[in-house]
């Protein structure tokens, strides 16, 4: 009887850890207002090569979305805007096991293909590694922004549905302008939820 118990104890936990785990996946954060800030940054989400070379998007929408993403790049540079790479990495130990469990394994911490694919291998000037789909998670980014005095983003990169969305949310939760270039991003489903989600917000899609 005892030891029934105890696994059912044990198998509860296990489920709420879990829980907990599929949450912080998917959660929006909110920071401390940014106030009034001038610079204008460009971010390119997860453009790793386990996800560009691996991943769910045909290969005519990659070229598209890789056109559009360089010559995003391009433009920046002559700017003198900062570009600004995001890798994901599951590092969390609930996060890392959703991901073992139901993502092939793919992104997690110390594995291969996490590094950005060979398209867009050295064209950021940081990089920054998130461990949930909201970039802004760690705090990481929030003081790399404060310190570029950056207030307004251009968003590239994937997915609409998950990393790209969430993190759009989340720089609106803490003031920043914030312009998603639809033609510049990939999605392996329809986006018509996120895309409507992210309008309400006041993100624009370009």
């Amino acid at each position: 009887m005892m030891s029934g118990y105890l696994v059912g104890v044990i198998a509860l936990v296990a489920v709420v850890w879990l829980a907990q785990g599929v949450w912080r996946i998917g959660a929006v954060s909110y920071g401390k207002p940014i106030g009034d800030r001038s610079g204008t940054a460009l971010l390119l989400v997860d453009l790793q090569s386990v996800f560009w070379d691996r991943g769910p998007y045909a290969a005519a929408s990659k070229s598209a979305a890789k056109a559009v993403i360089l010559r995003e790049i391009d433009a920046a540079r002559a700017q003198g805007v900062p570009i600004v790479a995001l890798r994901q990495e599951w590092s969390i130990p609930s996060t890392k096991a959703i991901a073992r469990m139901t993502m092939n394994g793919q992104a997690v911490a110390g594995t291969a293909g996490t590094e950005l694919a060979e398209p867009f291998a050295g064209l950021a000037d940081h990089i920054l590694v998130k461990r949930v789909q909201d970039a802004f998670e760690t705090g990481e980014l929030d003081v790399l922004f404060q310190e570029l005095g950056v207030g307004s983003l251009r968003i590239v990169g994937l997915d609409l549905n998950y990393c790209v969305q969430k993190t759009a949310l989340a720089a609106r939760n803490r003031g920043y302008g914030v312009t998603v270039v639809r033609e510049g991003i990939l999605s392996a489903a329809s986006t018509k939820g996120a895309e409507l989600r992210m309008a309400a917000n006041g993100a624009v899609l370009e």
